[in-house]
């Protein structure tokens, strides 16, 4: 519990918005919050090797509580490779949520 008390005592030089302090209260008590959660931490679900080459480009939330995820790659001639990795980028968003949150991925170039 002490690593808790270090980190909400860490004050940053910054005003934050509301939503931004929530969103790291949710983190520091383990909650994942929705698809803005997803945006702020892309390169930590992803990892170095997929954040490098991906950009999250659009997150539609549909009605049973999943979420369509397009995904853009740095370099076009990288979305074939990213197609290939489409079932890791499902999971490791999957396991960071702790449901089947992705329903569909798709690539724009």
């Amino acid at each position: 519990m002490s690593n808790l008390g270090k980190k909400l005592d860490e004050r940053s030089k910054r005003p934050q918005t509301l939503g931004s302090a929530l969103g790291d209260l949710m983190r520091i008590f383990g909650v994942r919050a929705s698809d803005s959660d997803l945006a702020k931490r892309w390169d930590e679900i992803m990892g170095r090797d997929i954040a490098s080459v991906a950009r999250l480009a659009a997150i539609k939330k549909n009605r049973d509580n999943t979420f369509n995820i397009v995904i853009r790659p740095t370099n076009p001639a990288l979305a074939l490779q990213l197609s290939y990795q489409s079932d890791e980028i499902i999971k490791r968003i999957n396991k960071y949520f702790g449901y089947n949150a992705v329903s569909k991925i798709s690539f724009r170039k």
